[in-house]
């Protein structure tokens, strides 16, 4: 008997393919399904985040404590990978996203992107392609999105910061619970930026959005939750115990019927148009860091170091991009 190995479905299948069986009859073949797990995986040298499977749990925490977890290029390729594994391991039914050292994630780490000569796909000498800003920017948008269009429910665990494009992270997965003393925010709406998942519209409604990201202020756990931002919100020293409480509550239910669920509420938010929104938010910010105010942010990045250009930026002061007049360009 003869037999031939395809892809169905994300798994292995092997046909046993008989000579009563026409070429193509499909129906008719049987059908033996090699499962994936973790054990019998490729497994993947990952530099900015770590992966373990426990207890039907894929952990991916974010490992770049030394930085709060500062998003670089590679980061959001690992992540999308990350996920992609997950949802190949047939013994996996949730995934559990956090940081490691006490922050989640502080944003883009602006020491490589901001600090350095504008010779960025982000960070253009002037003119600047939009292209060549949309294509690296959409790719790092659509790594979140993996996370929205996992098979399998993301939870997301937030102490320390989850801000800037951690904001974006944190916003893609399915439930997220954080430490009541824990902020959330996107800032760089204030100068050089756009959250390009767009998620604050379809978390907190119009008029909360519009709040957060004119003024760039951060929230903590408490207050996200209020405003229905997040899930959940307990405090710091109880939220391993929370995720844990919600993950045990969830591993019993089977992997189909959980995906079940998230594909309803998701498709609801995307017929409100999430895509298209996101398409829009991508194309901004790039339009953002490119602006003439937005070049004058970068340039002060260099001249004094992106943290303390982040800390005016944040103090709600006037600043040399707050001031800016036409007259002046």
């Amino acid at each position: 008997m003869a037999y031939r190995r395809v892809v169905q479905y994300g798994r292995i299948v092997t046909r046993a393919i008989t000579c009563s069986s026409p070429p193509g009859n499909i129906g008719s073949s049987k059908i033996n399904i090699k499962t994936f797990t973790s054990a019998s995986m490729p497994g993947l040298d990952f530099q900015c985040l770590e992966y373990e499977v426990k207890d039907k749990i894929a952990n991916i925490k974010l490992n770049r404590p030394e930085r709060m977890n500062a998003i670089t290029a590679g980061m959001t390729l690992e992540l999308q990978q990350a996920v992609e594994m997950a949802n190949m391991d047939d013994s996996v039914k949730l995934i559990v996203l956090s940081g490691k050292g006490g922050n989640f994630c502080s944003g883009y780490d602006l020491k490589e992107f901001a600090e350095g000569d504008r010779n960025h796909p982000c960070n253009q000498e002037m003119p600047w392609d939009p292209y060549l800003d949309y294509r690296f920017m959409s790719r790092a948008t659509e790594c979140y999105m993996s996370l929205w269009k996992s098979l399998k429910p993301v939870i997301c665990k937030i102490d320390g910061v989850a801000i800037g494009g951690g904001s974006d992270m944190a916003l893609c997965c399915d439930i997220t619970v954080m430490a009541e003393d824990a902020v959330i925010g996107y800032p760089p709406s204030r100068i050089w930026g756009c959250p390009t998942t767009a998620m604050w519209v379809y978390r907190v409604g119009m008029e909360k959005a519009k709040r957060i990201l004119f003024t760039g202020e951060l929230i903590r756990g408490s207050e996200a939750a209020k405003m229905g931002l997040i899930g959940e919100a307990v405090p710091a020293e109880k939220l391993e115990s929370a995720v844990d409480k919600l993950t045990s509550s969830m591993v019993t239910v089977p992997s189909n019927q959980l995906f079940f669920q998230k594909q309803v509420i998701n498709q609801a938010i995307e017929q409100m148009g999430l895509f298209q929104t996101q398409r829009l938010a991508t194309i901004f910010d790039g339009m953002a860091r490119h602006t003439p105010e937005g070049v004058l942010f970068q340039k002060r990045c260099q001249e004094v170091g992106f943290k303390k250009a982040v800390r005016e930026r944040d103090s709600g002061a006037e600043t040399v991009w707050s001031s800016l007049t036409k007259s002046k360009l």
